[in-house]
């Protein structure tokens, strides 16, 4: 019965291959931090993880992890509502709560359950979603799931977005949902003016803020707090497998009856185990951590404005802004890939990510800059771009 099925797939994984669009997957023989070894070669320069602040191995957090191991065990094997949660777990969403300036937080494995399993939750037939056109998957996901109306303005586009709350008038909810930043481009999501539009037309504001909630915005607390609406967003979605730490789970955070149907109602949370206590405890103490010192985002933010400033120097091709995903951007495929090998050749580890991840003809070596860093780490990946340019 498979054999058709079979022959099928590998012909389409040919197709891949031959179009330069083949994912490899490379395997890192030491922790997450801004040198690691891949495979069995010798250690390069990480300028791929989303590994912001740099704390995916940092010692307080490993501590935290172990202490946890210690007195809470390794695993729930449990969902939250049978006998899945344990004071971390409460501690964590009441941390988050303060953190986000919210009313309410709840736990998920991951930020993709958390979208997954908020709009099927609160909004039926008669509501509509309005979503920016570049959406996490997550969020077009988690919006397919749901009866409501759909809705998509172009990305960014606020007369746009403004024409789609007109023709979405009838409706008894209207719920906008964007990303903050939009992690291929590192864009900002114009959150004043899309705060603006909400309450004009009386809608909702969804964000999924993971590629900013730890670093973004005057002291970290996100793309809400970087333009003055944490007042005015209803719900926050987010990671804590990017700045947070690097390891695993999510949340979604805003007000507390949005909250509270969620734990009775939203699905991934309901038949989900809970998360690991280990990672509960190193969470907690990120948000220590990030709560008594600005170094780390001074120190990422520093590292962010000197590679874009030297690769702008050099003649490469940069998507404009601030933000410490910095797209080099390549056009071909295949030249991506290539120059990615090449870079790794110099030293220095990236990727080049192409269609479906971005659209056709807008390859680019997507860098991402770490507070691990240091600003000879910095330099070094710019010299190793620029040898690498040469041999294309």
């Amino acid at each position: 019965m498979y054999g058709d099925m079979k022959n099928d797939l590998r012909a389409g994984l040919e197709e891949i291959r031959a179009a330069g669009l083949y994912k490899a997957e490379r395997v890192i023989g030491t922790p997450q931090n801004a040198a690691v070894r891949v495979g069995s070669g010798d250690e390069v320069l990480n300028f791929c993880a989303n590994n912001y602040l740099g704390l995916a191995d940092h010692p307080r957090l490993i501590e935290a992890a172990k202490s946890a191991l210690d007195r809470w065990g390794f695993g729930m094997a449990s969902v939250r509502f049978i006998c899945g949660t344990q004071e971390p777990h409460k501690e964590l969403e009441a941390k988050l709560s303060e953190f986000l300036g919210t009313e309410d937080t709840i736990l998920y494995s991951s930020c993709f359950d958390a979208n997954g399993g908020l709009f099927e939750t609160l909004l039926g037939a008669e509501d509509a979603v309005i979503s920016d056109e570049l959406n996490h998957a997550s969020i077009i996901d988690g919006v397919r799931l749901c009866k409501a109306r759909r809705y998509r303005y172009k990305n960014r586009d606020m007369d746009d977005l403004e024409r789609q709350l007109k023709d979405a008038a009838d409706a008894r909810y209207r719920l906008i949902a964007t990303d903050g930043v939009f992690s291929m481009d590192g864009y900002l999501a114009p959150l004043d003016e899309i705060c603006a539009l909400a309450e004009r037309y009386d809608a909702l504001v969804m964000v999924d803020d993971s590629h900013a909630v730890g670093f973004t915005g005057p002291t970290g607390r996100g793309t809400p707090e970087l333009f003055g609406v944490q007042d005015k967003v209803d719900i926050v979605t987010g990671t804590l497998g990017k700045a947070l730490g690097g390891a695993s789970g999510g949340y979604t955070s805003g007000r507390a009856e949005i909250v509270e149907m969620l734990r009775q109602r939203s699905r991934p949370y309901l038949f989900s185990n809970s998360l690991a206590p280990s990672i509960t405890a190193a969470a907690i103490a990120t948000l220590d951590l990030l709560s008594s010192s600005g170094e780390l985002l001074d120190r990422l933010r520093e590292n962010t404005a000197l590679f874009r400033s030297r690769m702008t120097e050099e003649g490469f091709d940069l998507l404009p802004g601030e933000h410490p995903i910095i797209p080099v951007m390549i056009g071909d495929a295949a030249e991506a890939s290539k120059m990615a090998d090449l870079l790794l050749e110099q030293g220095i580890y990236v990727i080049g990510f192409s269609y479906p991840v971005v659209p056709h003809g807008k390859a680019r070596i997507r860098t991402q800059m770490s507070a691990a860093h240091s600003l000879d780490d910095v330099n070094r990946a710019v010299d190793a771009f620029v040898a690498a340019r040469t041999k294309m």
